[in-house]
């Protein structure tokens, strides 16, 4: 009767600790919209494969229908991913508090149990890695213009974050699959779970590394320190992957190729930049602007974080309203990282565990050769450091 009385205590007891951690974070959520589980199962159709659009390490990603006839993006938080909660709350806290548009719309969340869902809207042409560098998975063509206004578009959104918004917000993890298309295909900034939130009086955070392969700015990797210009790093790295219509790295290429970022240098230096801009357009192009492009990533990846422009200073070159400043000097290039041992805390440590966006499950084949992956912690050995 003891041992009985025993487990039934212990289970009262988990049940109630559990319900005390639902209600400090529903308490924590504040401006959002809160549905039931029943209302996002019914939108799903009971999560039906059928509806699921993109999967991820913290989970998946479904297309449902609301109440009101509103077709949402629903992403739902997998029950045994413990960082995934922190996460799911920075990315509530962060995007319920600002409008951008290009930023994607949060609906509203589910905290019921052990469910945590994320309601956005949906987006009828899904990813930049899915569609632009997805090649043979996407009937989308997109011409010089678009690819110009996406670009302009991103990089606005990014500018919002770091100069307008109250305190300033470093996104940690821009990257392709981050970026989601509407049907017009204006990009919005997506997964806000890695996001920090900069108090005005701080230069930089020193927080865990966090972010993906490819797109990992070199002071940020090896020191932890993080500023606006980590992300300004990543945007240059994307900003060079759209206009080459390729990923950051692919190792089926030949040794030279395999690296984007250090494959634009070379040409840069080569006096052959045009020759990244990519070839699906057949030369359907403007020479200067697209060579203004690059150059603009090739800035905004500079291994000194000082010489990197602000994102306002950057939307402004975009456009042609600001001049180029033609003294690049070289990027933080990846190959120069190929020494460098990753070390993974011990398996039971929860912020060691990887993490990666709801990409879709249909993964480009050459997106999957830098494996689009986010690590929670990650220390590096260098030789050589690097000064802010």
């Amino acid at each position: 009767m003891t041992c009985c009385s025993f487990f039934s205590g212990n289970k009262g007891a988990s049940s109630a600790l559990q319900t005390v951690e639902v209600d400090e974070e529903v308490s924590g959520i504040h401006n959002t919209k809160l549905y039931t589980y029943m209302e996002l199962r019914l939108a799903t159709e009971n999560f039906s494969p059928a509806n699921k659009v993109g999967k991820g390490g913290f989970g998946s990603v479904y297309k449902g229908r609301l109440r009101d006839g509103t077709v949402a993006a629903i992403k739902v938080l997998s029950a045994e991913s413990r960082q995934g909660v922190k996460e799911f709350m920075t990315e509530i806290n962060v995007i319920a508090e600002i409008k951008h548009e290009n930023l994607v719309k949060l609906y509203g969340c589910c905290v019921e149990g052990n469910n945590r869902i994320l309601v956005y809207g949906y987006l009828e042409n899904n990813s930049l890695a899915q569609t632009l560098l997805g090649r043979g998975r996407s009937t989308i063509q997109f011409s010089w213009p678009t690819r110009c206004n996406i670009c302009i578009g991103i990089a606005r959104g990014l500018a919002f974050l770091h100069e307008e918004a109250e305190p300033y917000i470093v996104h940690r993890d821009i990257k392709a699959s981050n970026i989601l298309l509407d049907k017009n295909l204006m990009p919005k900034i997506s997964d806000f779970g890695l996001a920090k939130l900069i108090p005005p009086n701080l230069t930089h955070v020193s927080t865990r590394v966090a972010g993906t392969t490819g797109y990992l700015a070199p002071e940020y990797a090896l020191r932890g320190q993080l500023t606006r210009k980590a992300d300004i790093y990543s945007f240059g790295v994307l900003l060079l992957e759209i206009v080459s219509g390729r990923c950051n790295t692919n190792m089926r290429l030949p040794v030279k190729e395999q690296y984007l970022l250090e494959r634009a240098w070379n040409l840069y230096e080569g006096g052959e930049l045009v020759q990244l801009v990519d070839s699906s357009l057949h030369g359907d192009f403007n020479v200067e602007e697209a060579c203004r492009y690059l150059k603009i990533g090739l800035l905004c990846t500079q291994d000194m974080p000082k010489l990197r422009p602000l994102m306002s200073t950057v939307v402004k070159m975009l456009m042609g309203e600001a001049d180029l400043n033609e003294q690049i000097s070289k990027p933080g290039l990846l190959s120069d990282f190929t020494d460098l041992k990753l070390k993974r805390k011990p398996k039971n440590n929860l912020e060691a565990n990887d993490k990666m966006s709801a990409d879709s499950s249909n993964e480009d084949d050459s997106s999957a050769e830098h494996k689009n992956t986010t690590y929670g912690t990650m220390t590096f050995n260098s030789m050589y450091d690097r000064s802010n």
